[in-house]
């Protein structure tokens, strides 16, 4: 599956898209397949070449995949920054973790 995941994210990309829309990418993988999906995003991310948008709940896959997050709660944005800020941020804590 996770091969699969990454060949799906390759072909994305092949044609240099200016944004590449990722909606839960690691849906049916496991630990070590998500954290190759999320250092594969996050070399991508680094190039430039191809802006990111990632949607997805696994916290963890975010942190490692992105430099920048930005949380929605009921369409309004809460939170901007980084993986450490976001997660400090009180207003997140407080939507996400009741």
């Amino acid at each position: 599956m996770g091969l699969a995941r990454l060949v799906e994210v390759a072909r994305a990309v092949v044609d240099e898209p200016a944004v590449l829309l990722l909606d839960e990418p690691t849906s049916g993988l496991d630990a070590a397949e998500s954290a190759r999906l999320a250092g594969t995003i996050a070399r991508l991310a680094a190039t430039g070449a191809t802006a990111i948008l990632l949607v997805e709940h696994d916290v963890g896959f975010v942190a490692s995949a992105c430099s920048r997050l930005v949380v929605l709660d009921l369409g309004r944005v809460i939170a901007d920054g980084s993986a450490a800020a976001v997660r400090a941020d009180p207003r997140v804590r407080a939507a996400y973790l009741g």
